[in-house]
């Protein structure tokens, strides 16, 4: 079963999220801060990252190029998600997210690019 950690936040985001997910049978853990992020990281060791944009102060690009460069997380893929931006100009560059997910997002579209990620 692929582990998925989702950062977020919206409370209500992660819990759509999480029931999403762990519906179609991933395992799930959710974290509201950012500063949490390695944390977590180390104890649930996740297959993927879904990560908002806007995380409470902080800069979840930035944070995606923290995952990206460091050498134990840099092979994770992560899934940016946002309402207020748009992220194709930086997919292709260095430490970028692995993929981009804006809000409002169709369910099956967040599940096909988990799968293709994960497929990857």
């Amino acid at each position: 079963m692929s582990r998925i950690l989702a950062v977020d936040d919206d409370q209500g985001i992660l819990e759509v999220l999480q029931f999403i997910l762990e519906d179609s049978g991933y395992e799930v853990k959710t974290i509201s801060d950012g500063h949490q992020l390695f944390d977590a990281i180390r104890e649930g060791q996740p297959d993927l990252i879904l990560m908002d944009i806007m995380l409470n102060g902080l800069d979840g690009r930035d944070l995606c190029k923290h995952v990206k460069s460091n050498d134990t997380t840099h092979d994770i893929p992560v899934i940016m998600i946002s309402a207020s931006h748009s992220l194709g100009d930086v997919l292709h560059q260095e430490n970028a997210p692995d993929d981009f997910l804006a809000k409002p997002f169709d369910i099956n579209v967040l599940l096909s690019k988990i799968e293709r990620q994960l497929a990857a």
